[in-house]
């Protein structure tokens, strides 16, 4: 006799619909202890005197169903723990709605001569330089902002062109290179937007942003 066949008879006998949780059936546990105190002593009573049962085989079954019956009660601890820590990141994360978060993006829209974007970097680098581009792609202006330090910069655009004159207000698209001793170093566009709603799906807690697009709340470089 051992656990895994007293295992094999329990999950047998439960209902096809019970869940999961580390590879056993919920209601299972209980049911497979009943069973196999039920065989052991079955077992013992019905013993061959002559050559009596190993107390080493009892105590090592034993100590096994000892394990997976700890194991399924830390399974359902941590199931319980992680919900509840999903709970409480998702009412902390509606804190953030209606504010500004930076999170990963190439866009920034032009306003009364104002655009708001932002840049991480690796590391510091001695050149650095944005190019700004309209919704047709267009490059409408070059700006070159030499050394940086490393970590998350938060830049703003006045609207002008290369050509001097002021651009209309509207969505443009920027993208960055960054270098350090003629090396190029990769650098992460960051594009700022307002927070309108907290949603949770299978990856986690979800911010849903005014321009259309949903980020992890991981993904978030910066909050205004």
């Amino acid at each position: 006799m051992s656990v895994n066949s007293v295992q094999n008879t329990a999950a047998g006998s439960q209902n096809s619909s019970s869940t999961s949780v580390g590879g056993l059936a919920t209601g299972s546990v209980q049911a497979m202890q009943n069973q196999f105190l039920t065989l052991l002593v079955t077992q013992m009573q019905n013993q061959d005197p002559l050559n009596p049962m190993d107390n080493s085989q009892i105590t090592s079954q034993l100590a096994q169903l000892s394990t997976v019956n700890g194991i399924n009660n830390l399974n359902t601890t941590m199931s319980s723990l992680s919900s509840a820590l999903l709970s409480n990141q998702v009412l902390q994360s509606a804190s953030l709605i209606g504010k500004s978060v930076m999170a990963d993006g190439n866009s920034m829209a032009l306003q009364n001569g104002s655009a708001s974007y932002g840049v991480t970097l690796p590391q510091a680098v001695d050149s650095m330089t944005v190019t700004i581009s309209d919704a047709a792609g267009n490059t409408v202006q070059t700006l070159n902002l030499g050394a940086q330090q490393a970590g998350t910069l938060s830049l703003q655009w006045n609207g002008m062109t290369s050509a001097g004159t002021q651009a209309p207000n509207g969505n443009y698209s920027f993208s960055v290179k960054a270098s350090q001793g003629g090396t190029s170093v990769a650098a992460t566009t960051l594009s700022p937007s307002v927070v309108s709603s907290v949603s949770q799906n299978a990856q986690g807690v979800q911010l849903n942003l005014a321009n259309g697009k949903t980020v992890g709340l991981s993904a978030v470089q910066q909050i205004s």
